[in-house]
This record gives structure tokens, sequence and C-alpha cells, in this order.
């Protein structure tokens, strides 16, 4: 696999093996984690709904306090990384910010940034998934909510968590108890025959699948208590990896059999216009 670099000593660019690729051991992104990042999904060569991520990427930034990146030489990076690896046919494009080289501790250096574009297969997803309530709440009213940062060891716990009760995606409830995000996906459910799925307001990232099912689709953005969730007749995951996917269990929960009308047409909208903008 071959990567794109920028800053580290890199300048304005280069593409590199994937073994030769350095940055240095003081980066604040390995020390303190203060860093953001984006997945983006390439099928054969073009990257989906690129600008929206790149966008989202300096929002990140400017809510994490960082100076914002040079969009125009990322979005140029992750051409050239997409290109540098044309086997990969359906790739998860990594595209990775930090704030460069800092000392050790919370305060930042005045180095340039690091900006990193990786790439690899996406994995397969299964076409319905079970998911667990993580046992730890996110907080909606933290420094960090609804950023996309580096700071993902929560995520990394809760997933783990997760698997270990056979589910593919772990739940948050925020703390004021109702529902949030997944780890790495954003929630939509069906309550009293509306879709719904939990608004900004409520700590979750402001997913791009989500924005565009919004759009696309319909929905409304409302707290959902998490004691109404026995109540929930559909519920489905968005994310770049998973498009719009079905929950069938919610732990011990039984939500649906298969896919419930709602999500069934969600999933078909979805498919329709992605397929047709390629950069919506």
């Amino acid at each position: 696999m071959r990567v794109w670099i920028a800053g580290a000593g890199y300048g304005r660019g280069a593409v590199l093996e994937e073994k030769e690729a350095r940055i240095p051991v003081l980066d604040h992104g390995i020390t303190v984690g203060d860093g953001v990042f984006e997945t983006v999904r390439a099928r054969n060569g073009r990257p989906f709904a690129l600008t929206r991520h790149l966008k989202r990427l300096a929002r990140s930034a400017r809510g994490l306090g960082m100076d914002e990146p040079d969009l125009e030489l990322i979005g140029d990076g992750v051409a050239q990384a997409i290109a540098a690896n044309p086997e990969l046919t359906d790739a998860r494009v990594r595209v990775t910010v930090t704030d460069g080289a800092g000392p050790l501790g919370s305060d930042r250096g005045t180095g340039e940034q690091t900006a990193i574009v990786a790439l690899g297969p996406f994995p397969g997803i299964a076409p319905v998934t079970d998911v667990s309530l993580a046992p730890w709440p996110r907080n909606e009213f933290g420094a960090l909510a609804g950023l996309k940062t580096t700071s993902y060891a929560d995520n990394v716990r809760a997933l783990a968590y997760a698997r270990e009760r056979g589910g593919s995606e772990a739940i948050f409830r925020n703390i004021s108890g109702n529902l949030c995000e997944g780890t790495g996906s954003n929630i939509f459910v069906v309550l009293d025959g509306k879709l719904v799925t939990p608004p900004l307001s409520a700590g979750p990232l402001a997913g791009i699948t989500r924005e565009l099912v919004l759009e696309w689709f319909g929905g409304e953005e409302e707290d959902v208590p998490m004691e109404r969730l026995p109540e929930v007749s559909e519920a489905f995951l968005t994310s770049t990896g998973r498009d719009v996917q079905p929950i069938l269990n919610i732990d011990d929960q039984r939500v649906s059999d298969e896919a419930g009308p709602v999500t069934a047409k969600a999933m078909a909208v979805f498919a329709e216009r992605s397929a047709a903008d390629i950069d919506p």
C-alpha cells in the first residue's frame, strides 16, 4: 500500500510506500491524540462525497482549536493516494491531520501540521446487524462532542464491548439519558410510525451518510429517551462503510425480523441517489 503524507518533513506532500512513511515521535497526534480525521469511500478510483468530508474535516479542526487544514492540498493528496493504489477498487480512504510535532504534554507546538492519506480495502458489511448498548455515556456537553478527532479510545473500548456480546456496533446514550450514536455510525429509529434520529445537540457526529439520508429520504431530528427503545419498530445504522444497514436486535430486544418498510425504502433511495451523484 502507498500513502500520501505532507508536513513532517515532506513539504507539500509525497507518495511513499507504507513502510517508508515516517512521522516524528513527538507528533501531537501520537502523544495526546491532537488531530482530526475523515474516512472516505472510493469505488473504482472515485471518492464519494469528498467535498462534504473535507468540509467536515475543517469543522473538526476548528472545533479542536487547530489551524484550518489546506483542503485543496489534502484533496490533491487523496487523488494521488487513490491513483497510487489502483488495485483497491473499493477503498477505505483515511485522511488524518494532526497538529504536528509538539511538547510532551497538552501544550501545542508551533510547527506545521502533519497530513496523511492512507488506503485499505473496505471490509464486507453484512446486510443486517445486531448492536449492543454501551454502558458508558457520551458527553454531549464536552469539548469534543460532534468532532471527528483522533481521540478514539472511548470508541475502541465500546466496540470491543459490543463484539464480545455479538454486536457489530456499540450504541451510546448521552449523559441526559437520550439516544446518541454508535462508535462509527449514526442511528435512526422508527418511533410512533415516524423516522427519527438524534439531533446534533444530543452529541452525535454530523455523519455524512446521516446528512444525505435526511436530505434525500427525510426524517426528523428529535431526542429519543432511552426508555422508549422498547417501542421502536425499525432501526438502522448509517455510515460511510455501512451506507444504510438494518438493525435486527438491540441487546436482547428484537426490533424486527428483517428490514422494515421504512428502512427498505431508505436503503433503496440512498443506493439510487449515491450511484447517480459521486460528490453530492
